[in-house]
């Protein structure tokens, strides 16, 4: 099996809960040797109970963890020797946290001076440090949770840390990017300095929203499920034992769904003749429709639309996507591994590369589980090293089968 496309770059991960180790995990999915650093006591995740070992288990897999205290000057060696080893610094804490620590990235320009250094913020690192932020802040203040929910109702998060992902997702992206750049430019290449923050992300998650409303005007607004602008789009609809999901809004589309549920006549009835006119009728739609597709099954339904080219799919609980034939396919949920919060799968990384099988995962660390290999890495002596762990200015967590760096 070749190497990963990443083998033998190092990174420094200084981030906790979810938008900065997510970074990481993408880059160590990649191939990346990564070091999770974290104070003596652990990142605040896992303080936080069972979302919070969740996170740590999910964005932190074969990182190697290092408990230091940064606030110590000897701490703040070791973290200053981990960024003038690495490639890449991430972090996700407060603005201004980094530079006071004397780990910026203006110090670490000096200390690597090719060294790429992201910072994701919650807010902008203009924002100051009182601005901090999580997943759901960002979606409030985006206008994301605006458009969330029932017309009428609440308005709603989206179930998961959706803008923490995305953000993830766009910070990696932006690495590979400035690692390109530093290639291509050789010895030439200064250190990329990469801002990102969560809002910037969910603002720009709805690119197409923000087009439509400075083009017409009108502001977007809840609607509960199907767009708000185009119908069939979205639309959820009720069927034998189950609920699906279509969209066919096109007239090519909306011809194609009348075709082949036998209703062709639907196509010039004058309350779906237009997309205007089915934006009106949808709840008369909806019952059309699914009244044509009768008693089959979410999954019947779905095969039967996806036959005529129809985008379609069954609504499925966590649990059936779990134990469901795509999920097996694509190996999606590779075997349990044992990690700090026991037993656990976790979903795959979603790229393959040239067909490679894909490589066993090592579970998140345990506090400082791999302190002592870090710091020789880092040409500590034994004597040091010992002396840093008596002076509690490191923490390890004695583990069989430690890995090298």
């Amino acid at each position: 099996m070749s190497a990963p496309p990443l083998a033998g770059l190092r990174v420094v991960d200084f981030g906790q809960f979810i938008a900065g180790p997510a970074v990481g995990q993408i880059l160590a999915d990649m191939g990346s040797t990564v070091v999770k650093v974290e104070p003596l006591v652990g990142e605040a995740a896992r303080s936080a109970g069972a979302l919070g070992d969740a996170m740590v288990a999910a964005h932190n897999r074969d990182k190697l963890g290092i408990a230091v205290d940064l606030r110590h000057p000897r701490g703040l060696e070791v973290g200053q020797r981990l960024v003038a080893a690495s490639d890449v610094v991430i972090q996700n804490m407060r603005p201004g946290v980094m530079d006071r620590l004397g780990l910026g990235p203006g110090r670490a320009e000096v200390l690597n001076p090719r060294v790429v250094y992201l910072s994701i913020t919650a807010f902008g690192a203009d924002a100051g440090p009182a601005r901090s932020g999580l997943d759901i802040a960002a979606q409030a203040e985006s206008g994301m949770m605006s458009v969330t929910g029932e017309a009428g109702g609440e308005p709603q998060r989206i179930g998961f840390t959706v803008v923490d992902q995305a953000t993830a997702y766009t910070g990696a992206m932006a690495v590979l990017a400035a690692l390109y750049r530093r290639e291509r430019d050789g010895a030439d290449a200064a250190a990329a300095t990469i801002d990102t923050s969560l809002l910037e992300v969910a603002l720009h998650m709805q690119g197409s929203a923000w087009v439509q409303m400075f083009q017409t005007g009108v502001e977007p607004v809840r609607k509960g499920n199907g767009y708000p602008s185009a119908a069939p789009a979205a639309e959820v609809i009720a069927v034998g034992g189950g609920q699906i999901v279509l969209s066919a809004y096109t007239p090519l589309h909306w011809g194609r769904l009348c075709e082949a549920l036998g209703r062709p006549d639907l196509v010039d009835d004058e309350r779906f003749a237009t997309n205007d006119a089915r934006l009106a009728n949808r709840e008369s739609m909806r019952a059309c429709i699914g009244e044509a597709l009768g008693r089959r099954s979410p999954a019947e339904a779905v095969e039967f639309l996806s036959g005529h080219g129809i985008v379609a799919g069954s609504i499925r609980s966590y649990g059936e996507v779990a134990s469901g034939p795509d999920a097996a396919r694509l190996d999606s949920f590779p075997s349990t591994v044992e990690g700090p919060v026991g037993s656990y799968r976790y979903a795959a990384p979603p790229c393959h590369f040239g067909g490679d099988s894909p490589r066993e995962s090592r579970p998140a660390p345990q506090i400082g589980e791999h302190t002592e290999v870090v710091l020789a890495g880092l040409g500590y002596a034994r004597a040091e090293i010992d002396l840093l762990l008596a002076d509690d200015v490191v923490r390890a967590w004695s583990t069989p089968d430690t890995p090298s760096m």
